[in-house]
């Protein structure tokens, strides 16, 4: 288990969290949704040893995030970032076997192991393609093949995935291909940590959440409990209809125009 308690960090003078706590549970796929500026991604980035300097606790598996070593981190939890720049002529395999480094593993294995997760991912046919000719929506794919990579078969222990903002860069389809593999991580016990925008996609697959504005909890617990009119429009300021999805049975939210609805976004932005 991965859990955060009252988590605090400013940069210089500016307070970017304040006293945010989190618990992520193997087999549990978790979304933080909030508004541009809400510290979201400075929260993954401190429950993932990526950044530090915070106030109050964070522990993996029973065990503080500051005592593990760099390999001992990378066989329990994987991390996708928004982006990742690469300066060298890989192939899209090469980048994804990369993910097994940590193994010390004999090549055989490894190799066996990406074309596993190529597979399972759906980038084989962008196997021997060089990265940086890739789409952003392909080079977001590849990397997500490679944290895959990582976690497979790596610990006994608790595993988690922490993806920040994954399908920013990705069309419709390939949004909903990217969160279903996350819920696929899932049914191997890995817990999934997923930064969002999108609180459709976010009510479709996510199994809790947490609303954060402002670098403070709003609120936090199971999606069909939070995804309401009030939590949302706390969060986002902005007026919205929540329906029930007819195919899923999940929570559909809408946004209300400003044009269609000025007193009552006037009311929400003033609270």
């Amino acid at each position: 288990m991965l859990i955060a308690e009252n988590i605090s960090y400013a940069r210089g003078k500016k307070q970017i969290l304040e006293k945010v706590s989190l618990q992520l549970e193997p087999g549990v796929f978790t979304a933080v949704l909030g508004p541009n500026g809400a510290g979201k991604s400075t929260l993954l980035k401190l429950v993932s040893k990526e950044t530090g300097g915070h106030t109050g606790s964070i522990r993996l598996n029973g065990k503080s995030l500051a005592d593990y070593t760099a390999r001992e981190l990378a066989l329990v939890r994987a991390v996708l970032p928004q982006s990742v720049h690469v300066n060298f002529p890989f192939k899209a395999r090469e980048i994804v076997q990369l993910g097994r480094l940590p193994h010390r593993e004999a090549l055989k294995k490894s190799i066996r192991v990406t074309e596993e997760v190529m597979d399972a991912t759906g980038i084989r046919h962008l196997a021997d393609r060089n990265y940086a000719s890739l789409s952003g929506g392909e080079q977001q794919r590849v990397q997500l093949a490679r944290v895959i990579a990582q976690l497979k078969g790596s610990s006994r222990q608790p595993r988690f995935l922490l993806l920040d903002e994954p399908t920013s860069s990705l069309d419709m389809a390939q949004q909903h291909s990217m969160l279903h593999i996350a819920r696929e991580m899932c049914r191997q016990d890995i817990g999934v940590l997923a930064i969002l925008h999108d609180m459709n996609l976010a009510a479709q697959y996510a199994d809790e959440l947490l609303f954060l504005k402002k670098g403070k909890t709003v609120a936090q617990g199971r999606t069909a409990d939070l995804m309401q009119e009030e939590v949302l429009e706390a969060t986002f300021a902005h007026p919205v209809q929540v329906m029930c999805h007819g195919c899923s049975n999940r929570p559909f939210v809408m946004a209300i125009p400003y044009h269609q609805s000025q007193k009552v976004f006037q009311n929400i932005i003033h609270k």
